[in-house]
């Protein structure tokens, strides 16, 4: 079992390892932050992250100079994709990636019964995982970097408490390659206990293959959320196809829940259609005490968001996510 202390120290292992001249003020830095902190190898990570910032390799201003000193011809007639490549394949072989979790809350108890997990990307210039994935996508490895993000999820998660349920993002792209059954049986962590999230609306015609991949893994007890419903019709009868386990509502359907009758008429019925279907519905970026309230009045269970708990990196928070009981939905 990996910790994220471990994870955090192979990752700077690694970056300290090079000894490419254009990173020698990057390493400097890093070893500055670990001076700072000795004993919070991650915390130095996650510093150096925010405050470094990638700069081009003196007297190459494009970033196309290779490391024997000559440029390839993919680098030459295409500079920027080809940097582009090179960061990402430095970032997979590197493993500069970590995982946090966001509590999901059983608005009753105020206590955690699952989490998400979001990828949080180590790199000079601060980059998002929402700009790494559209990179990678624009690249035509979407998927190679989704799988690895995976694989980081499912090793980290080993570390999380028992009664939780883990909900990773997927692509329906991702649910049709046969990497994913290979990699969830690689794992330790039991299929019941993962939840996969579809983060992207299945394309009509996709939506019977995509049922029948996941099909045998569900037999064995995986499950599937939907992410950011939106409950116009079509949606509506997209989902009885597939079947979730879980529906999350976004604040298209939750925002003025407390205070607007039209948000208030469309959470009960998707209330409603949640029932009828026998899945369990998520309401996803609560703010609020007002908002949190009126979701449990209106029969919500379960809730993620800034107010319920932050995304985070550290294991001894993972074990401590419950609700003030002020907080507690009545």
């Amino acid at each position: 079992m990996t910790s994220i202390r471990e994870q955090a120290w192979g990752i700077i292992a690694d970056v300290l390892a090079s000894d490419d001249p254009s990173g020698a003020s990057m390493r400097h830095r890093l070893c500055e932050h670990l001076a700072a902190y000795p004993l919070e190898p991650e915390r130095a990570l996650f510093l150096h992250m925010q405050e470094t910032r990638e700069r081009p390799t003196a007297g190459d201003p494009a970033g196309t100079q290779q490391g024997s000193g000559t440029r390839s011809r993919a680098a030459v007639e295409h500079p920027g994709s080809f940097q582009r490549n090179l960061r990402i394949s430095e970032l997979l072989h590197n493993r500069m990636l970590l995982t946090a979790f966001q509590p999901i809350l059983d608005l009753g108890l105020g206590t955690a019964v699952g989490v998400e997990a979001l990828s949080r990307f180590v790199s000079d210039d601060g980059a998002s995982a929402d700009v790494w994935f559209a990179e990678a996508t624009a690249l035509g490895r979407s998927l190679e970097l989704e799988f690895f993000a995976m694989g980081s999820a499912l090793r980290t998660a080993e570390e999380l408490p028992e009664h939780v349920f883990l909900s990773i993002n997927i692509s329906p792209a991702a649910c049709l390659d046969a990497r994913l059954s290979e990699l969830l049986a690689a794992g330790r962590i039991p299929l019941d206990r993962i939840v996969l999230e579809l983060t992207e609306s299945v394309r009509d015609d996709d939506y019977p293959d995509v049922v029948a991949a996941l099909a045998p893994l569900r037999v064995e007890g995986l499950r599937i959320a939907v992410d950011d419903v939106n409950p116009d019709l079509g949606a509506m009868s997209r989902m009885v196809q597939l079947e979730p386990d879980f529906i999350k509502l976004g604040r298209n359907v939750i925002s003025g829940i407390d205070s607007d009758q039209h948000q208030q008429q469309l959470a009960g019925g998707m209330v409603g259609f949640a029932a009828r279907m026998g899945c369990t519905l998520i309401a996803e970026g609560v703010e609020d005490s007002a908002e949190l309230t009126a979701l449990a009045a209106h029969g919500i269970t379960l809730g993620q968001g800034y107010f319920l708990g932050r995304p985070t990196i550290q294991p001894q928070e993972w074990a401590s996510w419950t609700l003030q009981d002020s907080h507690k939905a009545p």
